[in-house]
């Protein structure tokens, strides 16, 4: 089993080996539908075929000298019902596909969609959110236009080959040669159209996703876009994507022209035609039998007109296949650890000479402390240093290369993976927010939550106020990303989220950055009265915060190099000493006094 950091009990074992495998395998979980859809095809066609044979019969019989009107009647009853046949059947046939079809599609989704969520952080770091949209919805669609109308019309077109050719023989076994040779012509040049369009709907889909990502990318940074005035680069970008996007399509076009069968399917009736007179001029078969054939001969074209566009959606949705694939089998760092430990948190977070690597450049390198719980701990660095990595190791966003990170004395690679990140509260510096009401932006992490426990948390990070002042309050809908709202209030609201979850373990990176000073005092004080419940670690320039911290630990360049108070790094941790001036914005020999006088005050 691969690893994964979310997985369903009970999740179906589709094979996953191949793109024509795994496709095989969503069809298996519906057993009764390919059936239907082969039933109704073969009934369907056999019913028009002998529509065609009666039809012959019929003009043998008005062209003999004594025929009678109840005859011509029992074969037009006759005609009728294969007509109610062949209509009946081909909604059992359009049932069974439409309905595999769309079971497929939303298999395959859910399949893609789950599988996205137990994806690491490293995976999806590493994708362009555009390109995955482009697999989660197009290239999925492709599957539900494989199978409704392209496998229909390939099954379809099959069987109207099929049998006809059974009840031609029946006619006479001659008339099989004109049928025959133009069949072993088609099946090769059918081989040859798939094996030159396989190649340009792959290419197809890739470039749809490069495509989407582009524009995703592009309207997603549209502020970043106009105030770098770049809106030309973006265009001209844009364009030669679609400009690709387009000759690809052209190039499919080109294989589709070329299809010649059409034309050859033209010559074999003439010659079928010629042939059949031939043996009617021989005595063998009657002419009402000519006609039968010619009508039964006439199926071949809906098989040779069809192919040209039903194995094009069969070749698009194997290319579709591919590329979902492609994403869920990706492997990822993590898994979810289901038999891991599922306690309550306490607190306590050890790092034992840990060190951990982005891509091969190390971040971190031999970082060792012990946080007791209830502690607060500042983290202090220079930009790079490995502030925000550190505090990601803790809920296993990332998992360390080399040492140990322990929760309650225990690795966090041996806890149940939901059981640790649901004690654990992460908020940072870029708050994402939901395009959802406040209320159920707050209530994200606590479903349950009641409306009282939502206000009461948002008092607690001083949103209420501004959540008040707008006309819907709590049920006000924020845009995508919270696009409507400030920086600060975007920041508070993830604060009442932090603080309505009871986390055991709280992360604050840089979380107060986009809020006032007042504001920051009063949230600051909310954060204390619930942190003697929590282990609290605070990334933050914010000097204040940082004096708040019980201990505070210095890095440089991925090395811990100094922890302990304020006042002892102020003494004896020159590095400690360059930061802090740095905040200050005073020169360094001014820190000691200048800390004395504050905590004097």
């Amino acid at each position: 089993m691969s690893k994964r950091e979310f997985r369903i009990a009970n999740e179906y074992p589709y094979n996953r080996s191949s793109p024509l495998r795994w496709i095989i395998s969503h069809v298996r979980r519906y057993p009764l539908f390919l059936p239907g859809l082969l039933i109704g095809a073969i009934v369907n066609n056999l019913c028009y075929g002998l529509i065609q044979v009666l039809t012959g019969q019929a003009f043998d019989l008005i062209t003999r000298p004594a025929w009678s009107a109840a005859e011509l009647g029992g074969v037009a009853l006759s005609i009728f019902a294969a007509a109610s046949g062949q209509g009946i059947m081909a909604l059992l046939r359009n049932y069974s596909v439409e309905f595999l079809a769309q079971r497929v599609e939303r298999d395959a989704r859910d399949e893609l969609y789950l599988n996205l969520l137990g994806k690491s952080q490293t995976f999806h770091s590493r994708q362009r959110v555009g390109d995955i949209m482009a697999r989660a919805t197009n290239d999925v669609r492709t599957l539900n236009l494989m199978f409704s109308p392209g496998l229909m019309l390939i099954v379809d077109s099959s069987m109207a080959i099929f049998m006809p050719l059974l009840l031609i023989a029946r006619i006479h076994l001659e008339l099989l040669l004109v049928p025959c040779i133009f069949l072993v012509m088609l099946g090769l040049t059918v081989w040859d159209y798939t094996r030159r369009l396989a190649p340009v709907s792959i290419a197809l889909r890739e470039q749809f996703g490069t495509l989407n990502a582009g524009l995703a990318e592009a309207i997603t940074g549209i502020e970043v876009v106009k105030a770098n005035v770049r809106e030309h680069y973006e265009w001209d970008k844009f364009t030669h994507n679609a400009r690709r996007y387009r000759n690809l399509f052209v190039q499919q076009g080109e294989i589709q022209a070329l299809y010649w069968p059409l034309l050859a399917f033209s010559v074999a009736w003439g010659a079928g035609f010629l042939h059949a007179l031939l043996i009617w001029s021989n005595g063998v078969i009657t002419l009402g039998q000519v006609v039968a054939f010619m009508g039964l001969l006439g199926t071949f074209h809906f098989a040779t007109y069809i192919s040209l566009f039903s194995f094009n959606l069969v070749q698009m949705g194997i290319a579709g296949a591919k590329r979902i694939l492609e994403t869920i089998s990706t492997e990822t760092e993590l898994d979810e650890n289901v038999a891991g430990v599922a306690q309550p948190i306490r607190g306590k977070v050890t790092f034992e000479n840990v060190t951990f690597a982005y891509n091969g450049t190390p971040v971190l390198k031999n970082v060792s402390f012990t946080v007791q719980p209830g502690e607060t701990v500042a983290i202090v660095g220079q930009t790079g240093s490995g502030k925000t990595t550190l505090t990601k190791l803790i809920n296993r966003t990332f998992d360390v290369q080399s040492g140990r990170v322990l929760v309650d004395g225990i690795d966090v690679r041996d806890w149940n993976l939901d059981a640790l990140r649901s004690q654990i509260s992460t908020i940072e510096q870029n708050v994402f927010l939901f395009s959802r009401s406040i209320a159920e932006n707050i209530a994200f992490g606590c479903s349950d939550a009641s409306q009282e426990e939502i206000e009461r948390a948002a008092r607690d990070a001083q949103a209420h106020e501004f959540i008040m002042t707008f006309k819907d309050g709590y049920a006000t809908q924020v845009g995508e990303r919270g696009v409507t709202l400030s920086g600060g209030q975007r920041q508070r609201i993830a604060i009442a989220r932090a603080f309505l979850t009871r986390p055991r373990i709280l992360i604050l990176d840089d979380s107060t950055s986009a809020i006032d000073s007042a504001t920051e005092d009063q949230i600051q004080r909310a954060i204390r009265r619930i942190s003697r419940q929590q282990t609290t670690f605070l990334i933050t320039h914010r000097l204040s915060q940082i004096r708040w911290g019980d201990r505070i630990l210095v890095l440089r360049r991925g090395e811990l190099v100094a922890q302990g108070t304020h006042e002892e790094l102020l003494q004896r941790s020159p590095e400690y000493r360059r930061i802090f001036a740095q905040y200050e914005g005073e020169p360094a020999g001014h820190l000691i006094e200048h800390s004395s006088v504050s905590g004097e005050q």
